[in-house]
């Protein structure tokens, strides 16, 4: 054997020295650890104030104890969820990769012996034997051989790189990934066979610190920052609400003249008003958000996949429908991924895009595309070979019947050589010997002395301004270029024919033109990043609509790197390409954007991709794509299409629309419940009066109700009438000024309707002669079927609240069964929810006092509308 490789001593010294090849994955955090760290949301907080404060009540036997527990259940639902989605998903994305690397072995010279071990026990200075298709273990140089290696999943590009040994005093930059002779892990071997010297392992190879990049933590999502800002407001409104009860009550009993005897019946009195305060923060709080949130995100991921959008990190499908800036790899994505045939042309310039178009010339073509080639057909589809013989037989198998390759007897082939530019075959086809070559334009015309046309005639070709002409046309289109010619043995060398010019490339998506534009139109700004040459970018950027003025600008990494992060932003607006990028220029193009507050999406497939993919807002990784690329990503597109972003921004603004619809809903209801709980103790005459709705009643509301009213609002179909309008900006509120006037509007008739059942003599008397708690459970009846109905009001803003329900059966389903619920719980509740069972003339009158809300909201949209009108 040719080399001897490593000594089991030296494999075990230089794994000591060097380290091993395994890469470092950062363990994710355990179960409980992520339930103890969501306590710290402020919502959550002020329960567990609650929850301490009844408990002490229940030791003063001044409270049951199924309230406190009822509190306790709320935390641990709300939170537990919550915290068990995060988990179950990182887990499952932690499953993934190690199964993928259990996979991964390679073939090393040791102790003289050719032996296949795991990618994890490759050291330094090992001797590495590589042939085509293998995965490169670890970064190293050739010291023998040639191969060609595709290094996309590094640098995003198509084509490949020829890999050879150093030549005396040669000197390589290894931080450019096209030198002659340095190779990456993770790259994949195209073709020849080759041995490297291992020169570094595990998170040291440029493959490792990329993978090490994409597990450190990304900021807050934009339905982070604005649930959190929420949160903090009705944490405020809650601590406030129940001082002021506090306060109220014992005023009330100072100002009305009752001067409590001993300090028994004051401290009895301060413990009444503190139960209240209790009740008003759990009125204040809506415990199921940071659950409901989760189920909403759950559902719309549920329906992405089935237009090929898999959420892997549920925080990213919200934010999607925010960003205003998307970053976006070219190749697979604005492109097909793959080099194809885009059209040919003969020596007279007539160009032509399929075999059919030109019948006389088929069998011609055939030869000199499928017969000299080096990539084989299998079926229906190419396989072996570079990326451009593939592409040149894919022509050919898309001819259908007319791309069977002709029967013909080889007699000799040579390679393509560098110094010729083209490679040949000769063989013996219909009775002559032919040789037949493929390459370079600018050789094969130098010795072309005729043509064949279109209609198979044979011309002079004295004249080859034409054909010039259509090349320079297309080159400076970014094709790649190819001539195909023939001669006869017996003719001299210099004595070819023309057959066809070959234009190569890796086209436009049929549909990304289409795509960019509505995203675009949507208010989200789309720069390309390739590290491809800058002539070939805009060429692509021109086909895909991305250029489409004087004013747009594009840069190379070289001019990027040029400018100030401040000249960067000036400029970022009017940028629409990025060239030669180098993985550092994608990470400071979303690092710059976020500074400017927007939020960022990034696309991408390969390695290089990945830690721009973690710090985005949000990552869309391709389906085709690397592991790493999914892992740092939070969406996956499984068909690798700009279109399904196009889809996934539209899914995340409906799940944006649909969170706002689903909090005007949550927070009427914790308006309604913290007024009717404060104005109930202040306008009754104390005792029984001074706890107008259950600590356990209030959390029906909040948990059941809410839980069916996430599933309710997470089916609203998706709009593309949500893509004409602009992303809501990172720092805008997530209640907007005219949710809070319909929010505040039903609260108050709500509140109003419920307290006149015991406070309002007219409407107390239609009860007939019923005891407090009886009327307390008509109260609650009450306030239950109200914001019932509500919920009609919050899913749309149009004045027909009935519009586009059809589209939702879910809604009317839900809403049916959360009637049934109130019915069962206020018939069934007993003692522990402090209701009797109602006749059905009360329920009539509940009905009837609940239905009211619809018209006071359609009065209010009637106003807004016309205060609209006016301003």
């Amino acid at each position: 054997m040719k080399f001897k490789g490593l000594t089991a001593q030296q494999v075990a010294e230089n794994r000591e020295k060097y380290g091993s090849n395994a890469l470092t994955h950062i363990p994710q955090d355990p179960l409980w650890k992520k339930f103890v760290s969501g306590l710290a949301d402020p919502m959550l907080v002020i329960l567990l104030v609650a929850l301490a404060i009844q408990f002490i009540l229940v030791l003063l036997k001044r409270t049951e104890w199924y309230e406190p527990l009822g509190v306790l259940i709320a935390i641990l639902v709300a939170d537990g969820v919550s915290a068990a989605s995060e988990y179950r998903q990182e887990g499952k994305a932690s499953a993934l990769k190690a199964e993928e690397e259990a996979k991964e072995t390679t073939k090393l010279i040791r102790d003289g012996e050719l032996r296949e071990e795991h990618v994890g026990s490759v050291v330094v200075g090992d001797i590495v034997l590589l042939q085509a298709g293998d995965k490169i273990p670890a970064d190293g140089e050739i010291i023998d051989g040639v191969i060609k290696v595709d290094q996309a999943v590094l640098n995003g590009e198509t084509e490949e790189a020829e890999k050879r040994p150093k030549q005396n005093g040669e000197t390589v930059d290894t931080r450019d990934l096209l030198n002659a002779s340095y190779i990456y892990r993770g790259t994949v071997v195209c073709s020849g066979e080759a041995f490297m010297e291992v020169a570094e392992v595990g998170d040291k190879t440029l493959f490792g610190r990329l993978a090490l990049e994409v597990q450190e933590g990304t900021r807050a999502t934009p339905l982070q920052v604005k649930l959190g800002d929420l949160a903090k407001k009705i944490t405020v409104f809650g601590y406030l609400g129940a001082s002021s009860i506090v306060i109220g009550i014992i005023a009330k009993t100072l100002l009305g003249g009752a001067l409590l005897p001993d300090l028994g019946s004051w401290l009895t009195l301060l413990l009444n008003a503190v139960a209240v305060a209790v009740t008003i923060i759990v009125c204040a709080v809506p415990e199921g958000l940071p659950m409901l949130t989760s189920i909403l995100l759950s559902l719309q991921s549920i329906r992405m996949a089935k237009d090929n959008v898999l959420v892997r990190k549920i925080n990213g499908l919200e934010t999607a429908g925010s960003i205003n800036l998307l970053l976006c790899d070219k190749t697979g994505t604005i492109t097909e991924g793959r080099l194809s045939v885009a059209g040919m042309a003969t020596g007279g310039a007539e160009s032509f895009e399929s075999l059919e178009d030109v019948p006389e010339l088929a069998r011609d073509i055939k030869i000199g595309i499928g017969l000299n080639n080096g990539a084989a057909i299998s079926g229906s589809s190419a396989i072996g070979g570079n990326s451009t013989d593939r592409a040149l037989l894919d022509f050919i198998i898309a001819g259908g019947a007319a791309g069977e390759l002709p029967e013909c007897r080889r007699l000799g082939s040579e390679a393509f050589d560098s110094a010729k530019k083209y490679s040949s075959i000769t063989l013996e086809n219909e009775g002559k010997t032919e040789t037949f070559i493929k390459g370079a334009p600018e050789k094969i015309l130098e010795i072309c002395d005729k043509f064949i046309d279109k209609n198979g005639e044979l011309s002079d070709f004295t004249d080859k301004s034409r054909v010039t002409g259509y090349i320079d046309a297309q080159a400076s289109r970014s094709m790649r270029l190819l001539a195909v010619a023939k001669r006869e043995i017996s003719q001299s060398e210099n004595g070819y024919t023309l057959i066809c010019i070959v234009c190569i490339r890796d086209n436009v998506r049929a549909d990304a033109a289409d795509a960019i534009r509505e995203v675009s139109e949507a208010g989200v700004h789309v720069v390309m990043i390739t590290g491809d040459r800058k002539e070939t970018a805009v060429a692509i950027a021109r086909d895909s609509g991305l250029i489409r003025c004087e004013s747009d600008v594009v840069l190379t990494s070289a001019g990027l790197a040029e400018k100030s992060d401040d000249e960067l932003k000036a400029i970022l607006p009017e940028l629409r390409v990025v060239a030669r990028a180098l993985p550092s220029d994608k990470s400071r193009l979303v690092r710059v954007a976020q500074e400017l507050d927007m939020v960022v999406g990034m696309t991408g497939d390969g390695v290089n991709d990945s830690p721009a993919l973690k710090k985005a807002d949000v990552g869309f990784a391709m389906g085709s794509g690397t592991e790493v690329a999914k892992a740092a990503g939070d969406i996956t597109i499984l068909d690798d299409r700009f279109l399904s972003i196009d889809r996934a921004i539209l899914y995340g603004r409906t799940m944006f629309k649909s969170i706002r619809k689903f909090l005007i809903f949550q927070l009427t209801v914790n308006v309604a419940a913290v007024l009717t709980c404060f104005l109930g103790p202040i306008i009754g005459k104390g005792g029984e009066y001074n706890v107008i709705m259950t600590v356990v009643q209030l959390l029906l509301v909040n948990i059941v109700m809410d839980s069916l009213a996430a599933i309710a609002y997470g089916s609203e179909p998706a709009l593309p009438e949500f893509m004409k309008e602009k992303p809501v900006q990172r720092s805008a509120s997530i209640v907007s000024r005219e949710m809070l006037s319909q929010i505040l509007t039903s609260a108050l008739y709500i509140t109003a309707a419920s307290l006149s059942i015991l406070f309002v003599p007219q409407i107390r008397s239609l009860f007939g002669d019923a005891g407090v708690t009886y009327l307390k459970s008509a109260l609650f009846a009450t306030f239950m079927m109200s914001i019932t109905f509500n919920g009609f009001n919050a899913r749309t803003t149009h004045i027909n609240i009935f519009k586009g329900l059809g589209k939702n059966r879910n809604f009317l389903i839900v809403m049916l069964s959360i009637i049934l619920f109130q019915f069962l719980f206020v018939t069934f509740g007993g003692k522990a929810l402090a209701v009797e069972s109602l006749s059905l003339e009360a329920w009539g009158i509940c009905l009837l006092l609940s239905l009211f809300v619809i018209p006071v909201d359609i009065a209010r949209k009637l106003l807004v509308r016309a205060l609209g009108k006016k301003g």
